[in-house]
């Protein structure tokens, strides 16, 4: 007598992507846009893939779709599954050559828009023929979009744990004080960190690690518990806006060394002080996946950076 075999459910690696979109997006809608198909064709796959299992995925409601305990289950496995797919075909194109795909490329805010200038024209001598995508955002966001395989390589400021993922440290970044040209402070070469507490000092919104750093260095800078008759901590969106809030004479502000941009206002609306030692300062690191097949790829880039020329940094090379 002939034993039956359990029967397998048949799913494809785009419904997985389906029902991890959806999953992110909590909203068929949307799922489907960012999977570039209709929503009739995102449900109809969802659907199916939840009668081959036997289970349902997601609670439908009216405007908004939660995930229910064993989707999050799926999805969790589903996004193992297409990053281990992801790591197939990078090994395929290394066996190519590794420098002649694109690589996306992440970074935070406060990194991207002042190293770049100096990363791409060193990198195009370097990797002539391996095009660059770009994204800046938070620390947290590309986390995720680098453990889900959509970055290879994403440029953060220490510290930074996440599991399977992998940091070399590419400099370190001294922080200096933006003044308005009219400050008191003027008149000193350097300023103490500790005299940051007695000013309004203009910082980035949640969600920003540069924030959080400036935080550790002056505690009573946060909003509400500066001392009294001291203005409160007014935030802004950018780097560039804090520094045209400087310029018009709001407050002060400390920034990276590589935002500073000297040649950004003449001296007539802003200048820069550095502290006294020890300079407060990050370290910023290049991340990547261990799994990365594409290892040269992330020491062209590295390679670049060491050589870009940052002219305030103290780079950490081999």
């Amino acid at each position: 007598m002939a034993i039956g075999r359990a029967r397998i459910p048949a799913m494809t690696l785009t419904e997985l992507r389906y029902i991890v979109a959806v999953a992110k997006e909590r909203h068929f809608g949307h799922a489907a846009e960012s999977c570039f198909v209709s929503q009739p064709t995102l449900s109809v796959a969802v659907r199916k893939l939840e009668d081959e299992l036997g289970v349902t995925l997601f609670e439908r409601a009216k405007g908004q779709v939660r995930v229910t305990p064993v989707g999050e289950q799926v999805v969790a496995q589903a996004r193992k599954v297409l990053s281990e797919v992801s790591v197939i075909t990078e090994l395929a194109r290394e066996g190519s050559d590794p420098l002649t795909t694109p690589l996306r490329l992440g970074a935070i805010y406060t990194v991207g828009p002042y190293l770049l200038p100096h990363l791409v024209p060193m990198l195009k001598e370097q990797a002539p023929r391996m095009p660059l995508l770009f994204e800046e955002n938070y620390t947290a966001v590309l986390a995720e979009r680098l453990q889900q395989g959509e970055l290879d390589v994403i440029v953060i400021s220490l510290p930074f744990d996440e599991p399977g993922i992998e940091t070399v440290p590419l400099y370190d970044e001294p922080f200096v004080v933006l003044l308005p040209a009219a400050h008191p402070w003027n008149q000193e070469e350097r300023i103490d960190p500790l005299r940051l507490a007695q000013e309004n000092v203009l910082m980035l919104g949640a969600g920003h690690c540069f924030r959080d750093q400036i935080l550790t260095l002056c505690p009573s800078c946060a909003r509400g518990t500066l001392a009294a008759g001291v203005q409160e901590t007014v935030e802004g969106s950018s780097l560039e806006t804090i520094r045209h809030m400087v310029a018009s004479g709001l407050g002060i502000t400390v920034l990276p060394c590589t935002s500073a941009g000297a040649g950004r206002y003449s001296e007539r609306l802003v200048t820069i002080r550095r502290f006294t030692a020890p300079a407060p300062r990050r370290r910023i690191a290049l991340a990547f996946r261990t799994s990365f097949p594409r290892q040269q790829a992330v020491q062209a880039v590295r390679n670049a950076v060491l050589s870009s020329g940052l002219t305030c940094v103290e780079t950490l090379g081999e």
